[in-house]
């Protein structure tokens, strides 16, 4: 990206904090603002920005952004607190998700018959996973049950790392089915990919669970001025990425097992573990606004140029049945009623993690037919979900709430499930 172009971003970024809450009163996210003013400002066709998505800092931006995230997203999930309300998000993580993939998976390959199993494999994986922001509304909504929101928060925060193996495999094989490894490039049969992920695991654990016990021994013995947990915690998220990679490991798988662990490393008697967590999220969230802009100016382009029917018809279905059955069977003898199963079947937004795999499958197996194709499908998928789910996160709240209140009123006395929640993140961690 050139100076020119940091420099609107920044603005961007200025503007939007400015008037965010102005425009979330109107169910306009900021996702749907800076894929916007990407779209205008850097296409390739007309914009007066540059921005180059085979460009080596791209890639790096958008491979910092999602670990940053998924460090935050993997540390901000407390188990502990988890354990009454455990049930739904692992029937979500361990049913629906991998049903979520092998669905959109067969679907990319019966729609698209120029796919390889592999590329089919990766643009099934990619679109799993959930994005919580781009229905922020919806897990903010006190109105609405806690185990719904608890369910879909923790479901959004930990599947975008429970997909990335699979992500990093099928795109190891597509490589050598395409002819498009490079050499020494990991094996293209799969086996380099895995050995990465056992790297990325051993550097994820050892570096996130000594980042919360030095932390933690700091603090106990007063070592820790103002702000410098913040600072250890960002060090130890940045370090768990950086030096998975220098060991030819994956850093995203580093850094996701990194906030699992650096939560599992803290006393928090001794440490609040929200506050410390602070500045990695708070970076991850602004990197985010610069990987929607070059969303919108480098990939949305790509569904522009290939759209057709079967394009279509693979983002509706993805964001409806590839999503919604799996949730169905996930959910069944919960005891949920059918409103609450479509609802959560709706609020499955693609975001952020989809948009960095994209981005991922371009610097592996460069720009041919067949590879835009594969990310024109990920890049409109993307696109309607941050539209519909942005737009319809409070109206449809509002709505399903509507509908339990008035469940609920016939009886002879009021559900106690309707007793009041703390605001959600102070719930979740």
């Amino acid at each position: 990206m050139t100076e020119a172009t940091f420099a609107v971003l920044a603005l961007l970024v200025l503007a939007w904090a400015v008037t965010s809450d102005l425009l979330a009163r109107a169910n306009i996210t900021g996702p749907l603002v800076f894929t916007a003013a990407g779209f205008v400002l850097g296409n390739p066709d007309w914009g007066p920005l540059k921005v180059h998505v085979e460009a080596p800092s791209v890639h790096l931006l958008a491979e910092l952004t999602l670990a940053m995230l998924l460090f935050s997203d993997a540390s901000r999930v407390n188990l502990s607190g988890l354990k009454r309300d455990i049930n739904l998000p692992v029937r979500l993580l361990g049913i629906g998700l991998p049903l979520s993939v092998i669905i959109g998976s067969l679907l990319a390959a019966w729609l698209f018959d120029d796919f390889t199993w592999a590329l089919a494999g990766f643009v099934g994986a990619t679109l799993a996973p959930t994005d919580a922001a781009l229905s922020a509304q919806v897990v903010n909504d006190q109105r609405i049950p806690m185990r719904l929101r608890r369910a879909l928060n923790v479901e959004s925060g930990l599947n975008d790392g429970i997909v990335t193996p699979i992500v990093t495999f099928t795109l190891a094989v597509a490589a050598g089915q395409l002819g498009t490894a490079q050499e020494g490039d990991a094996s293209t049969d799969g086996s380099g990919a895995l050995l990465e992920l056992a790297i990325g695991l051993g550097v994820g654990v050892v570096v996130g669970l000594g980042s919360g016990r030095l932390l933690t021994y700091g603090s106990r013995r007063d070592w820790v001025s103002t702000g410098a947990g913040r600072l250890g915690t960002f060090a130890g998220a940045l370090s768990s990425f950086a030096l998975a990679v220098a060991l030819s490991g994956n850093g995203f798988i580093a850094a996701f097992v990194a906030g699992i662990a650096f939560r599992a490393g803290l006393d928090e008697d001794v440490i609040d573990a929200d506050n410390v967590i602070e500045l990695p999220e708070l970076v991850g969230e602004i990197l985010a606004f610069a990987v929607w802009f070059l969303f919108g100016a480098a990939l949305v382009p790509f569904f522009v140029h290939n759209f057709d029917v079967p394009l279509l018809a693979y983002a509706v279905l993805s964001l409806t049945a590839v999503r919604m059955v799996p949730v169905a069977l996930a959910l069944l003898g919960k005891g949920l009623d059918s409103q609450t199963v479509l609802f959560v079947g709706w609020f499955g937004p693609r975001g952020l993690a989809s948009v960095v795999f994209a981005l991922l499958a371009i610097e592996e197996l460069g720009e041919n037919e067949v590879v835009e194709r594969a990310v024109a499908a990920v890049a409109l998928t993307v696109l309607l979900s941050v539209v519909l789910h942005g737009i319809s996160a409070g109206p449809l709240g509002r709505r399903y709430v509507r509908l339990e209140q008035a469940e609920d009123s016939p009886g002879p006395g009021p559900r106690s499930r309707r007793s009041p929640h703390h605001h959600l993140n102070s719930d979740l961690r």
